[in-house]
C-alpha cells in the first residue's frame, strides 16, 4: 500500500490593500482597488525550479527555498500589488525600484540586527567568545526586532497591511480546522499561526544562539566572529524552518503547545484583526490559489467568495 501523502501547507503573506495565497501549483495576490473597491486577482502557476525540483524539498534544504519564494514570489506579488494600488496616479513602480528598495532595507537589516547586537554584547561582555556573550547578544536582538515591528506597527500603512496578515492567518486557520471558506466562519478563526513568518523569526533567533554558543567554543576573534554571523546564515534558516514546521505538525501535543505559546505571541506584534472586507480579499486569494488542485487534478470549487469580486477575477 503507498505510503500517504502529508497534507500541504497553504501559506501566504499580506501585500498593499490585499494577500497573497501560495497554493500547490499556483499562487494568486487578490487586491481591493482604492477606486472602485473591486477585488482583482492576478493568479500564476508555479513552475520555476525552487518550486517543483525535488531537491528543493529536502529537509534542511527547503528553509532556504522558503527564503528564495520569499525574495521571488514575495516581491513579485509586492510590485503588482502597489501598481494595482498606484494605477490611477499614474505611477508604474517595477522590478528595480522594488529591488534598490529591499537591497537597501537588506542592508539596513544586517547593520541593525547582526551588526548592533554584536556591538552592544562586545560593550557589555568583554569575553567574545563565552555562553554570555552569545546570549546576551541574543536577547539584544530578539529586543531590537520586536522594538521594531512596534514602532513600524505605529504607522497607519503598516498597520492595515497587519491587518491583511491578521486576514491571511484567519483563513488559512479556517481551512485547516474545515470550516466553510465564508466571512462569518473566517471571522471566528485566530488571526495566530504556528507557521507564520514572524514565528519563524523567533525560532530562527533561537537556533542562532545554540550556533553561535558552539561557534563560541572556538574563541574566534571579531573577524571571524562577523563572518560566522552572515555565514551560518542557511544552517539558522534550515534548521529553524525544520523546528516550527515540526512544531506546526504537533501543535496538539502537550508539550509543543508549550514550546508554541512565544512563537504565537510574537504575531501579536505584526497582525491585527481584519476588517470584513479584507477577508473577503485574502478568501478570494486562497480559493484562487487552490482552482485545479484536487487530488484528481480537476478543479477546485470557489467556496466563500463574494458575487461582486467573481465578475473582478483575473
Amino acid at each position: 500500500m503507498p505510503r500517504a501523502e502529508p497534507p500541504f501547507f497553504y501559506g501566504g503573506q499580506a501585500v498593499i490593500e490585499g494577500v497573497m495565497m501560495r497554493g500547490k501549483r499556483h499562487y494568486a495576490v487578490a487586491v481591493r482597488l482604492p477606486a472602485s473597491k473591486e477585488i482583482v486577482v492576478d493568479r500564476g502557476e508555479l513552475k520555476a525550479s525552487i518550486y517543483v525540483n525535488p531537491i528543493w524539498k529536502l529537509p534542511f534544504i527547503r528553509g532556504l527555498a522558503l527564503i528564495g519564494e520569499q525574495l521571488h514570489l514575495g516581491m513579485k506579488s509586492l510590485i503588482w500589488s502597489a501598481n494595482m494600488n498606484a494605477g490611477g496616479k499614474d505611477i508604474v513602480i517595477g522590478k528595480k525600484e522594488i529591488t534598490g528598495s529591499v537591497a537597501v532595507a537588506g542592508v539596513f537589516a544586517l547593520a541593525i540586527f547582526i551588526g548592533l547586537p554584536l556591538l552592544l554584547a562586545g560593550v557589555a561582555v568583554h569575553r567574545s567568545g563565552s555562553f554570555q556573550f552569545v546570549l546576551v547578544e541574543g536577547v539584544i536582538r530578539v529586543a531590537l526586532v520586536l522594538g521594531y515591528l512596534s514602532v513600524i506597527a505605529l504607522l497607519p500603512d503598516v498597520k492595515r497591511v497587519f491587518m491583511y496578515h491578521g486576514a491571511e492567518h484567519k483563513t488559512i486557520n479556517a481551512f485547516e480546522s474545515g470550516w466553510t471558506l465564508d466571512v462569518p466562519s473566517v471571522r471566528r478563526a485566530s488571526t495566530l499561526h504556528p507557521r507564520c513568518g514572524t514565528g519563524f523569526l523567533l525560532v530562527v533567533l533561537v537556533v542562532s544562539v545554540v550556533v553561535f554558543s558552539i561557534v563560541a567554543v572556538f574563541h574566534p576573534n571579531w573577524f571571524w566572529l562577523i563572518a560566522s554571523r552572515v555565514l551560518a546564515i542557511p544552517l539558522i534558516a534550515g534548521a529553524g524552518f525544520e523546528a516550527i514546521r515540526f512544531m506546526a505538525r504537533h501543535r496538539n501535543h502537550p508539550v509543543i503547545k508549550i514550546l508554541l505559546l512565544p512563537v504565537l505571541g510574537t504575531q501579536k506584534f505584526t497582525t491585527r484583526e481584519p476588517s470584513d472586507d479584507m477577508l473577503e480579499v485574502a478568501i478570494t486569494a486562497f480559493n484562487s490559489a487552490r482552482e485545479g488542485e484536487t487530488a484528481q487534478g480537476g478543479q477546485a470549487p470557489l467556496v466563500g467568495i463574494p458575487p461582486a469580486s467573481r465578475a473582478a477575477v483575473t
